[in-house]
């Protein structure tokens, strides 16, 4: 139980509704037990009426019609608690399941990219959503069950040993047997339930995986081959569900046995005390059966509520895993600061943990705000890492990153990310439509804004060439749209959010060279007084801009203007005539 004291929180938080709910519980009890002695009464009556002790058969109707709306009354008097009791423990359940979720969501955010290069989507999800389902089932059923179950036997034994005490302590013998059965099944269901949800995890991450590559898995022509491997999962998923279930399949039998055993004690001690003159009426006997049979259902949830515990432990410990995990980047300045956008690499050195790839070798360079630097260098050379780091996506492991001469550590982390629009080269949209993807990086953005961005980034005409417009909605991951548009919403979208740094991640490799043409254009006019950064692998991209410096194994090898490195040997002059004449085939 010790990885459910995480949810303990959530008890303080809603502790009075608990309360309340604790108190509805007991009161439906008590009134769904009390039909039990007018039973035994209406048992004693009609025995005197059998022996002859009373005469009068009115005096018997009329006794049993009175015992009867008493019994009528005080039942739908406990489904109405019993009513209030379910809305309150489920309602509360389910504001705990949206607290927890948040909690997770909002972990996952905090987290660090080397987290998601660590961790499968698949598994994420499931932790976020199957998981966390399967603890609500242990804050709402198993602690309403659980509440029940306690005041149900309180009440029950305590009405039994105002009875007859004696006949109460037979009864519950078999209770004993039953603590010890349930402790030795918790144990196996909880074993069981941890590998159950770590089969589920990787069934998700599969069917994740294989339906965002679906193009990949239909061009290779590999259908059956993805089939077998799911179908295997599958199989292997379905037999540790089986022993699981084989194992929970033991509770209620037991428990039934269990009852079965104290109503044999029941009749048999009862009798007997009956025939020795111990017990003087046979209601007695008749209310203690049905007082056994009433803990049916109560012990026979025990099962129940035990396999939901252990489910929620298990699932819990999965979710601890990862809410237990550190963010690397920590935001160290509670106060936001003001971007102007100077930026100065000092003999920057970084390596990926995940990979150990050095990426950054001893770069330093400068470009202050209002200036324009492209990066170009062959591809592994560390260029996309400046940016990530520009974005403190990663810290540094040697040198300093100044951000308007302060180390970017210091900075605020959220003023310093709202003040960067960044372009990935891998353009990344949601499943929503082209207006609300572009509207991302302004939520308040106007109509004529979202247009101009989209004009600037060259892709409006596109836009409006689709039947919707920019009610367009997009498939997963901006499947809908080619390459080359893609990126161009993406474009949009850091423009319109009219940042003071612009970071391109060869944004433009997928679209023709005049219309690269015309967004280089469009972008040097909207970015004069603002520090942009553009890589690429174009001369045509980086020629324009204010400094240029040539990556290679994550050292920078040449800097300065277009026109001073086409007047040295090396990559860049190299690559301009290359890319010159395929230009003029």
């Amino acid at each position: 139980m010790k990885n459910l004291k995480h949810l303990n929180k959530y008890f303080y938080k809603y502790k009075w509704k608990l309360l309340i709910g604790l108190i509805i519980t007991v009161a439906a009890r008590i009134f769904a037990i009390y039909y039990v002695p007018l039973v035994g009464k209406s048992t004693v009556v009609i025995e005197k009426y059998l022996n002859g002790t009373i005469t009068d058969i009115s005096e018997v109707k009329s006794e049993l019609a009175y015992n009867i709306m008493l019994i009528i009354g005080t039942t739908l008097i406990a489904a109405f608690f019993t009513f209030l009791m379910r809305q309150t423990f489920i309602v509360v359940s389910r504001h705990m399941e949206y607290d927890l979720k948040n909690e997770v969501f909002q972990h996952y955010q905090e987290l660090s990219l080397n987290f998601y290069k660590k961790n499968r989507t698949g598994d994420l999800m499931n932790r976020i959503s199957e998981d966390v389902s399967k603890v609500r089932l242990y804050l709402g059923p198993a602690i309403m069950y659980s509440v029940t179950t306690f005041a149900s036997t309180v009440v029950v034994l305590i009405f039994m040993l105002k009875s007859a005490p004696e006949l109460t302590l037979y009864t519950v013998i078999p209770l004993p047997v039953l603590s010890f059965a349930i402790y030795r099944l918790s144990v196996a269901i909880h074993q069981r339930s941890t590998i159950v949800q770590q089969y589920l995890s990787r069934l998700n991450t599969f069917t994740q995986e294989s339906f965002s590559g679906i193009a990949v898995i239909k061009s290779y022509g590999i259908e059956p081959q993805t089939n077998t491997n799911f179908t295997e999962l599958s199989n292997g998923s379905r037999d540790k569900n089986i022993d699981l279930v084989k194992v929970q399949a033991f509770f209620f039998p037991l428990m039934v046995l269990l009852i079965g055993i104290s109503n044999i004690i029941v009749i048999y001690v009862g009798g007997k005390q009956i025939i020795s003159g111990q017990i003087e009426n046979i209601d007695v006997l008749v209310e203690f059966i049905l007082y056994v049979n009433m803990l049916t259902w109560p012990v026979a949830s025990i099962g129940w509520v035990t396999s939901l515990v252990q489910q929620a432990e298990a699932s819990q410990e999965r979710i601890n895993e990862f809410l237990k995990e550190k963010p690397e980047i920590t935001n160290q300045k509670a106060e936001p600061d003001n971007i102007q956008g100077n930026i100065e690499f000092k003999d920057v050195s970084f390596t990926y943990d995940d990979t150990n790839i050095t990426a950054l070798k001893g770069v330093s360079f400068k470009v202050d705000k209002g200036e324009t630097l492209a990066i170009i260098g062959k591809t592994g050379s560390g260029k996309s890492t400046i940016l990530e780091l520009i974005g403190r996506l990663y810290d540094i492991d040697k040198g300093d990153i100044m951000i308007d001469d302060r180390s970017i550590q210091k900075l605020n982390l959220e003023s310093l990310r709202n003040s960067i629009g960044y372009v990935p080269q891998d353009a990344f949209l949601f499943s929503d439509s082209i207006r609300n993807n572009i509207k991302f990086g302004k939520t308040d953005a106007s109509e004529e804004e979202i247009i101009t961005a989209a004009k600037n980034a060259s892709v409006h005409k596109n836009i409006i060439g689709f039947s919707k417009g920019y009610d367009t909605v997009l498939g997963e991951r901006g499947i809908t749209l080619s390459g080359g548009q893609k990126q161009r919403v993406s474009i949009a979208r850091a423009i319109i959010h009219d940042p003071e740094i612009l970071l391109f991640d060869d944004c433009l490799s997928a679209v023709d060279t005049e219309t690269e043409e015309e967004i280089l254009n469009n972008l040097f006019k909207i970015t004069r007084e603002k520090t942009t950064i553009i890589v690429s692998h174009r001369i045509s991209s980086a020629k324009n801009a204010d400094k240029i410096i040539i990556l290679e194994d994550g050292k920078v090898v040449q800097q300065g203007t277009h026109q001073q490195l086409l007047d040295q040997e090396g990559y860049y002059k190299e690559l301009y005539a290359k890319q010159l004449n395929e230009k003029e085939m």
